[in-house]
């Protein structure tokens, strides 16, 4: 690893790209290029502390005059809305689901980094800087990644003070453990219910606000679009899901903190409910959706068990810590009872092909690898469709070493949802794992401040792309999420909210009557199709498509077949779909529609986006670019970019706006875990 001394962040040390290839020609328009304007200059490790003293104040007098919309109430959103009301500014908190706390966030497992080196064992605010641009495959900000790394460690300070029950050693210091793609114990954790306590102390904390009276809830209500006037984006339009009424609510700025769109795909680990409709709706009003292609694929999931699945289930990486991960090397053995496989016919695939990591290599190539060896006909569990989908996650090893006692202590509540799941005992039989959609890294594009490039939209959390390039770490969702709610936004907002509180807009203003009759044509539309096919039906073959030809490996052909199935899915969406009931009421299927509605838009500009990109590079593998090994090859020289693509219009091609990623405080590499 480079030295601090040798990139302190002053010399250019690469050139920005040239695409040659064009692979998507025809599918979408190039744009002019932009940039983040907003990105500081100087020491790496002073950028972050400068931008704050630039940036302007607000006074708490007039702060109270001041209004914000929050969407979300995860770890990004209810940290920020807890942070925003204690500032004195009036929020809007708004979830579909029927209490805060019932943000996906709740269902992380395994931890959140930070970079307090409590094991002493060589980690530094540079080292997790270092370690997530190079598992993001150096197509990440590295002014927005060292800012994470760098309040990394306030985060642990803030949530050990709200009370979250970290895990501790035997002398009562908090304790630690590893995750993929680093060689150092920096994941804080609580058992694996990590995400859960971390969004209670959120919650907490914003209800304290609601109690004050800084923060105003509105749960069960759904963004359905947003409200541009005079090129700021100023309110949303937002539907009561329990009684159908159309709201309109305004406000001097918006965040949007809904999560991520990995239920494009169907079958994830996300909740059913996790959707892309208020990021699309602002794509739609002109934000731009960046690196839509790059989604994260979990290798530690439970297995499709067949068709009649709606979702998968998510075993956290943190076992990777004890549990080894093998398959047979030979076919024949695949159907046999694992403990009578002897060990010199296993195959511990990962420790074999990268020694230096072993099985906490990044969740990517643990991913492919897992793919590659079930590929080769050596998968175990049950058939589905034409192979068997798994590799054994073994802890024989562990309970030896370490006692059953033990592992139960830092694992037994996903032991426990392994078994109910499955009806297998994991501490006598090795766990059946195999890679899921999980997270995705592509999102609203967001300057340094966390704004969009619509004027007062600011996108937090998994929402935006900026911190984790083409892959992200484990552990570190949970990182970005609170460091934008409790850090970042509170103080880049400030400087957009100097100019506030603006011009009061009434509800009849054109682009706000406009805003809300969209919302209700298109809800009347769903309602009078009355065609033949569920929503669910549509939603579950997009899913197919996608899975298939933008998954965990893409090719050029694949992706053309999908663009096409996917237009002609849409297409029949329009005119086929049926949706029971009214409006005026709790309507799931209603709300499902909007939701597929926007998946179907996104799904062809994820493959659009796929196609453009000619190299592999992080959880995006194209066939087309591997190494003589198998490995991903990046091609620095035409795709060191962000690709921020501009809505075309209906009917009209996508835009590509190209982002140049220029490094002045790490060195460009192929990575190598080996």
């Amino acid at each position: 690893m480079a030295s601090t001394a040798d990139v302190s962040g002053l010399t250019q040390l690469n050139s920005p790209s040239e695409q040659n290839s064009d692979d998507a020609r025809g599918y979408y328009t190039l744009g002019e290029k932009i940039a983040d304007t907003k990105a500081p200059k100087g020491l790496i490790a002073e950028r972050w502390t400068k931008h704050k003293m630039d940036n302007r104040l607000v006074n708490p007098a007039n702060r109270r005059k001041m209004s914000v919309i929050i969407v979300g109430t995860g770890l990004a959103g209810g940290a920020a809305a807890a942070t925003l009301g204690e500032a004195g500014y009036h929020v809007k908190s708004f979830c579909y689901q029927d209490s805060p706390r019932r943000a996906h966030s709740i269902a992380a497992q395994g931890g959140i980094n930070a970079a307090k080196n409590y094991k002493e064992d060589g980690d530094s605010t540079y080292r997790l800087f270092y370690d997530t641009v190079k598992g993001g495959d150096y197509r990440a900000r590295e002014s927005n990644v060292y800012r994470l790394a760098e309040v990394s460690a306030n985060i642990i300070d803030q949530c050990v003070a709200q009370g979250v029950p970290f895990a501790r050693d035997y002398g009562g210091l908090l304790d630690n453990r590893s995750f993929g793609g680093v060689q150092v114990s920096r994941t804080f954790y609580a058992r694996g219910q990590t995400g859960q306590q971390l969004l209670i102390g959120a919650y907490q904390a914003m209800e304290r606000q609601v109690a004050a009276g800084t923060v105003e809830e509105f749960k069960r209500h759904e963004m359905l679009e947003l409200i541009v006037v005079d090129g700021r984006a100023r309110g949303i339009i937002a539907r009561d899901l329990v009684t159908g009424e159309i709201e309109t609510h305004m406000a001097d700025a918006v965040v949007l903190a809904s999560g991520g769109y990995g239920n494009v795909f169907f079958l994830s680990t996300n909740a059913m409910g996790s959707n892309v409709t208020a990021s699309w709706r602002a794509h739609r009003k002109g934000a731009y959706m960046a690196n839509p292609c790059y989604t994260q694929i979990h290798p530690t999931c439970i297995p499709v068990s067949g068709d009649h699945q709606s979702k998968l289930t998510l075993m956290s990486e943190s076992l990777r810590n004890d549990g080894r991960i093998w398959v047979p090397k030979n076919r024949e053995d695949c159907t046999k009872d694992p403990r009578d496989i002897p060990e010199e016919d296993r195959d511990y695939y990962l420790e074999r092909i990268y020694p230096s990591f072993g099985n906490l290599v990044p969740r990517d190539i643990a991913s492919r690898q897992a793919k590659n060896v079930c590929d080769e006909g050596r998968g175990v569990g049950p058939m589905v469709g034409d192979f068997r989908r798994g590799v054994y996650l073994d802890f024989a090893d562990a309970i030896k070493r370490l006692g059953e006692d033990a592992v139960r202590e830092k694992y037994d509540n996903l032991f426990d949802m392994y078994a109910r799941i499955t009806g297998e005992n994991p501490y006598e039989t090795p766990m059946r794992i195999y890679p899921a959609v999980h997270y995705v890294m592509g999102g609203l594009w967001v300057d340094y401040d966390l704004q969009s490039n619509i004027p007062g939209l600011f996108v937090a959390g998994e929402a935006n792309f900026s911190d984790h390039g083409a892959n992200r770490l484990g552990a570190s969702a949970l990182m970005q999420g609170l460091a934008d709610g409790y850090f970042v936004l509170p103080n880049t907002i400030r400087e957009y909210l100097a100019d506030a509180p603006f011009p009061a807009v009434d509800e009849t203003d054109a682009a706000v009557v406009e805003a809300r009759e969209s919302v209700e044509q298109r809800i009347n539309t769903f309602l009078s199709i009355n065609g033949t096919r569920s929503v669910d039906s549509y939603h579950k073959e997009l899913g197919n498509i996608m899975w298939e030809y933008c998954g965990m490996e893409r090719t050029e052909e694949g992706l053309r077949k999908a663009i096409d199935q996917i237009r002609e899915l849409r297409a029949d969406f329009w005119s086929n779909l049926k949706v029971l009931g009214t409006n005026d009421s709790l309507n799931q299927s209603l709300e499902k529609a909007g939701r597929v509605a926007d998946f179907l838009e996104l799904g062809e500009l994820m493959c659009i986006d796929a196609l453009n990109r000619r190299e592999s590079c992080g959880g995006h593998f194209r066939a087309e670019s591997q190494t003589e090994d198998g490995e991903a090859l990046r091609h620095d020289d035409e795709f060191s970019y962000v690709a921020a693509w501009e809505f075309g219009g209906d009917g009209g091609q996508p835009v590509l706006h190209k982002e140049d990623l220029i490094y002045t405080a790490i060195e460009m590499k192929q990575r190598s875990y080996k």
